[in-house]
């Protein structure tokens, strides 16, 4: 995930400076225990970070503690989990 924001930001040049912080802010706390990219068509958006469950709250008051202070912006965070994946139902048809 590093590798693929980094060729968004430096090759085909599509990130802005704030989701640049945003991201550097997120790797700083999780180093090589999760990953995160911006998302989205690119020019601003969102980052998506892969987490681990441990740093979730790190993660986030870096993210309250920073990101405001270094841009003058509000992130907003959504927290998901995974769950299982897509599955076939038809065995509850009538």
């Amino acid at each position: 995930m590093a590798q693929s924001h980094a060729s968004m930001r430096d090759d085909f040049e599509i990130t802005v400076p704030e989701i640049d912080i945003l991201v550097n802010i997120i790797t700083t706390v999780v180093g090589k225990r999760g990953g995160v990219r911006m998302t989205g068509c690119g020019f601003g958006g969102c980052v998506l970070a892969l987490v681990d469950h441990k740093l979730t709250d790190a993660v986030v008051t870096a993210i309250e503690n920073q990101y405001t202070q270094q841009t003058g912006l509000e992130a907003t965070v959504y927290l998901c989990s995974t769950c299982d994946g897509a599955a076939r139902i038809d065995k509850y048809l009538y």
